[in-house]
């Protein structure tokens, strides 16, 4: 049986490539509006991160996203793409084996 290829996308903030699934998705959609995309399944131009507050601060402060997007990304996005990432950051915290 053959390998199934496995999608590998560049952070924005590292600029490092991951596959696809280990990535937060921001999308701008057609109509110019700037959210999180959970899924990856959203319609519009999409651009990933590392689920990590370092790749988040690095790409907000020289940034990456809007000039992705070409429009201003509001606060709101960055507070919620926040939220995510310390979830995710606790998640991984909590399930990792206790030394």
């Amino acid at each position: 049986m053959q390998q199934r290829k496995i999608p590998v996308r560049r952070c924005v903030g590292c600029n490092t490539q991951k596959p696809k699934k280990e990535l937060v998705r921001v999308v701008r959609s057609p109509d110019g509006t700037v959210s999180v995309d959970l899924t990856g399944k959203k319609a519009g131009r999409g651009a990933y991160l590392c689920p990590s507050t370092a790749c988040l601060a690095k790409a907000r402060k020289a940034k990456r996203l809007q000039n992705a997007f070409g429009v201003e990304v509001p606060d709101e996005v960055f507070d919620r793409l926040t939220a995510e990432i310390q979830a995710a950051e606790q998640a991984i915290k909590e399930a990792a084996p206790h030394e």
